[in-house]
């Protein structure tokens, strides 16, 4: 099992989950996370760090965020790994819960 960063990460980028994270399964785009799930270790701890409550267990995902599961998966493997906390984007708090932006989303 792995857990799963969804649509409302995108824009947001919160990287408090990455902080909390023991085995540094995220990765990092221009503007969205993900979580490598060969590297998740399915602890949860980033679960309550996220502002954007963007982090799902894959089992648990919303049917409407299940496409976020393979983006994972792939984008993991192209993007940088992160490991320490970074500010997040100026306008983030404004794209928090604004639904819908897997089309903003920049590979």
């Amino acid at each position: 099992m792995t857990f799963v960063v969804t649509d409302n990460c995108i824009k947001c980028k919160y990287t408090d989950c990455v902080a909390v994270c023991p085995v540094d399964a995220f990765f990092e785009g221009p503007n969205f996370l993900v979580i490598a799930p060969e590297i998740c270790i399915d602890c949860a701890l980033c679960v309550p760090e996220c502002p954007a409550e963007a982090i799902f267990q894959d089992t648990e995902l919303p049917p409407d965020q299940a496409e976020f599961l393979p983006i994972n998966a792939q984008l993991c493997r192209e993007w940088p790994n992160i490991t320490e906390l970074k500010a997040p984007p100026e306008d983030a708090d404004q794209w928090n819960g604004v639904a819908d932006k897997l089309p903003l989303l920049e590979r």
